[in-house]
């Protein structure tokens, strides 16, 4: 009877936590979700989401942020060369998420492979974090985040455990070094689609995945909003500032060479944070110097908030 009677104290809490969460009022709630939910549902918010109003320090972030993230990558792969993930690169204060890029004088060297260019590079330190829960369609998320200012990329993404499906929701660069197209004025607004053994990686590479507004807006100089609809294994609508930026529809452009099987993106992703100096980028000379990097704030990705919802039906 008495474990009874803890089993059932013990779920109680839960509702009752659950409850509390979806009650309480936050910061995106000027902002409605700009998606659809569909006929007959309404958005209701995922317990994931986070406002990143605690305070997490790099070398003991507390119960709160490890409630729902884990202050590393979803396995022990430390990042794309020359980049090496550092759980300490990693907080939360002043009311965001910050992710920082270092380059200590003992940094080991990388072996940088991209295409046929092999290059040894001195590591970059940066953070990445994993969320505790994963999601899967149909669920919008969003991210109210501030580039770094850095030839580094700036990343909110998703990805299977397997890691064959992946869905990006900010992937940008945020510094003046561009390297031919890429820089402060772009967001790549993508998926991919892995097959690991013999590697295979498709993704869209219209024009319109890499997203330029008619502003001309460096999205380094301030937050913006920025969201994903995965509304079903064959539809993602990406959103920015609350407005339809993106939309990719059919297997024609979600999975053309069947790596699915036909399936289309079905698989449950985890949520993910991070800074990368990324290998593509980094064998074209376009690592931070070690001179940038003295920068902290240039090279620091700010995350005010992450919010993610689902659809149920209307009560």
């Amino acid at each position: 009877m008495r474990k009874l009677f803890t089993i059932c104290l013990a779920s109680l809490q839960i509702a009752c936590a659950a409850e509390d969460f979806n009650n309480k009022s936050y910061e995106w709630d000027i902002y409605p979700v700009p998606a659809d939910a569909g006929d007959g549902m309404v958005w209701k918010l995922h317990p994931q989401s986070d406002d990143f109003n605690y305070v997490a320090d790099e070398k003991d972030k507390g119960k709160e942020f490890y409630a729902k993230w884990t202050d590393f990558y979803h396995n022990h792969w430390t990042g794309p060369a020359p980049t090496i993930w550092q759980r300490d690169h990693v907080s939360v204060s002043d009311g965001y998420l910050k992710i920082r890029a270092s380059r200590p004088e003992d940094v080991p060297m990388k072996k940088v492979v991209s295409g046929p260019n092999t290059k040894e590079l001195p590591g970059t330190y940066t953070g990445c974090i994993t969320s505790k829960t994963r999601v899967k369609y149909p669920v919008y998320v969003e991210a109210y985040a501030k580039l770094s200012n850095s030839t580094m990329a700036s990343d909110v993404w998703m990805l299977s455990p397997d890691d064959t499906q992946e869905i990006d929701i900010i992937e940008a660069y945020g510094g003046d070094r561009d390297g031919g197209g890429y820089g402060a004025d772009r967001l790549h607004l993508s998926h991919h689609i892995f097959i690991r053994q013999p590697f295979k990686d498709y993704q869209p590479k219209d024009l319109g995945s890499w997203y330029k507004d008619d502003k001309g807006t460096l999205w380094r100089d301030d937050f913006h909003r920025v969201g994903v609809f995965w509304k079903d294994p064959f539809t993602l609508e990406y959103y920015v500032d609350g407005e339809l930026v993106r939309t990719v529809s059919g297997k024609d452009i979600i999975d053309p060479n069947n790596y699915t099987g036909g399936t289309g993106l079905v698989k449950d992703m985890d949520i993910i944070i991070n800074m990368e100096d990324q290998s593509w980028r980094a064998v074209k000379g376009l690592s931070p110097t070690d001179e940038e990097l003295k920068n902290v704030e240039d090279h620091t990705f700010l995350v005010d908030w992450i919010r993610v919802y689902t659809p149920v039906p209307e009560e």
